[in-house]
């Protein structure tokens, strides 16, 4: 039986990466966006979830990223 990871893997980078405020933050306080600012906003996390969701589905069901284990 093999554990298929790579959804998990994505899923951990693309968490970290949009993480709202540590690259960058769209929409930003004062701008349409800023980068590197390290504040965040309710809808700043709305839109980061958004872009987060959809670039998950793109990489995993339709592009097919695994990894397996086991």
């Amino acid at each position: 039986m093999t554990t298929d990871w790579g959804p998990v893997i994505v899923a951990v980078i693309l968490f970290i990466l949009l993480s709202p405020g540590l690259l960058f933050q769209l929409p930003a306080r004062a701008r349409i966006i800023e980068f590197g600012n390290m504040y965040t906003s309710g809808i700043s996390i709305l839109v980061h979830s958004i872009i987060f969701f959809a670039i998950l589905t793109i990489l995993v069901i339709a592009v097919g990223i695994h990894v397996r284990a086991g």
